[in-house]
């Protein structure tokens, strides 16, 4: 039931206004009850249901009800989705169809004709699986057309093969990188799983590539960067690809979805870089396509266009605005994390604290949701959170529980000043009147090997800021702002 749950809240309004009328289309009997456990979920009533339903207690019969509309569920999306986003791949495997049945009844022309126009849709989409079937087709049967060049068909269909074959190495290059991702020990040598796995399916990167394999191929790019805190290294590399993508035709139904995730994908490489005021321009040109085609893919891209907005907002000056756009409720627990780390920056600690008291959740539960990158940053604002509102047995309790859980995995991805930063901020808690010192001050200065402030990553800056502001004695805010804009 509840995978039925996911579903339903995966639909817009509209989505789900239209499934109603397509089971009342679909149904034979006017008491259909998938109609009414489709309304009783939508609304939110999971208790009693086949009570509810069948007036007593039901559940085999109540099990088969969910089957079959979550079955009803997958059929609509799937005849949604064949109706526009595939639309052209369903019209060059028809005209494949058409043509080798033509073929079959030895009208050979006619069979060309209609290959040779499902060929120069399949170019336009770069759909080389489907081009490989049309090739094959027209070289099966090239014995019967004298006047058809072969010699041509052989080249393109060679040509199409590589291109093909490209694509697919660059998948499984993604996929095992992917699959390596997951585990901790691989994020400190991330570059050379990279390397390792485009060495190892021979992927080059040139403007051959499909539109899905450049998205691909820059998500993965951003992603070793996340885990690395480390984008500025990879920009030229990620600027490169993006300059290929501008470079080749965007079709809405095709690419819409890729290329949004490419535009969101600059815009958050650029916000990482500290440079704001590009990485906005990425933000409305996202925003500008996310209002396309009816706007398909709006909804899967919203907390990622408010994200970025609210933290462009913040680190660019204003937060008024950044605070203004988090006054809604949030079901994104990346867009709550954000809106404690801004309401902290304004010294609202009682406000961030209210946030993040709801994440009730285990650390066990988020890490599996959301890595344990993003448990480290949750951990170290809650140890901050709790010093200023002056919880001493919690910030304990929390420093304790902190060293314990993640020592060994920030050693073995060799940030430990990460533990650095703990031990001197638990330093300022238990004697704050010395922060102001210079001893405490040279303490600072010497533990940390420093990067060039426009290769360090902005949250790293972030977290120090708050160290600093209390060492200098000034406003957290104005601080991480000197602190991020000093490039």
């Amino acid at each position: 039931m509840y995978s039925i749950i996911k579903i339903i809240n995966s639909l817009d309004e509209e989505s789900k206004r239209a499934f109603v009328q397509w089971m009342k289309q679909k149904n034979r009997r006017g008491d259909a009850k998938n109609l009414s456990l489709f309304k009783y979920l939508k609304e939110g009533v999971t208790a009693d249901l086949d009570i509810k339903l069948y007036g007593k207690p039901a559940r085999n019969a109540f099990h088969a009800l969910c089957k079959r509309l979550q079955d009803n569920l997958l059929d609509f999306i799937a005849s949604k989705s064949f109706s526009g986003e595939t639309s052209e791949e369903i019209g060059v495997l028809k005209l494949i169809v058409v043509g080798r049945i033509f073929y079959e009844q030895e009208n050979y022309k006619l069979g060309y004709k209609t290959l040779k126009r499902a060929e120069k849709i399949a170019l336009f989409i770069d759909h080389y699986s489907l081009l490989n079937e049309i090739y094959h087709t027209q070289i099966q049967y090239a014995h019967r057309l004298p006047s058809m060049n072969l010699k041509a068909v052989l080249e393109k269909s060679n040509l199409n093969m590589e291109k093909f074959n490209r694509d697919f190495k660059l998948n499984m290059a993604y996929a095992e990188i992917r699959e390596k991702m997951k585990k901790t020990e691989f994020i400190g040598v991330i570059d050379t799983v990279v390397e390792k796995a485009f060495e190892k399916y021979e992927v080059s990167i040139d403007t051959s590539l499909s539109y899905k394999s450049l998205y691909q191929l820059m998500s993965v790019t951003s992603i070793s960067a996340k885990l690395q805190r480390n984008y500025y290294e990879i920009t030229p590399f990620i600027q490169k690809i993006y300059t290929i993508v501008n470079s080749r035709k965007i079709i809405k139904h095709k690419h819409l979805f890729y290329h949004i995730g490419i535009l969101h994908i600059m815009a958050m490489v650029h916000f990482r870089n500290k440079n704001f005021e590009v990485s906005m321009k990425f933000v409305k040109k996202m925003e500008t396509e996310m209002l396309e085609d009816n706007r398909r893919y709006f909804k899967r891209f919203t907390d990622d266009l408010l994200m970025l907005k609210v933290l462009n907002y913040n680190y660019s000056g204003d937060y008024e605005s950044a605070l203004r756009l988090l006054e809604k409720p949030s079901t994104s627990l990346n867009i709550d994390l954000i809106q404690i780390m801004c309401l902290f920056q304004q010294n609202k600690f009682k406000d961030a604290y209210a946030v993040l008291r709801k994440m009730n959740h285990s650390d066990v539960w988020y890490e599996k949701k959301m890595g344990w990158i993003w448990v480290l940053k949750k951990s170290i604002i809650e140890i901050l959170l709790l010093m200023e509102l002056d919880h001493l047995e919690l910030v304990l309790a929390r420093v304790n529980s902190f060293k314990q859980r993640f020592t060994k995995r920030l050693k073995d991805i060799d940030e430990t000043r990460v533990l650095t930063f703990i031990n001197l901020v638990l330093d300022y808690y238990n004697a704050p009147e010395l922060v102001t010192s210079q001893k405490f001050k040279d303490k600072v200065e010497f533990a940390f090997d420093w990067k060039e402030n426009k290769k360090e990553d902005i949250y790293v800056m972030s977290f120090y800021a708050w160290l600093k502001s209390k060492i200098e004695d000034k406003n957290l805010y104005t601080t991480t702002l000197h602190l991020v804009s000093h490039i």
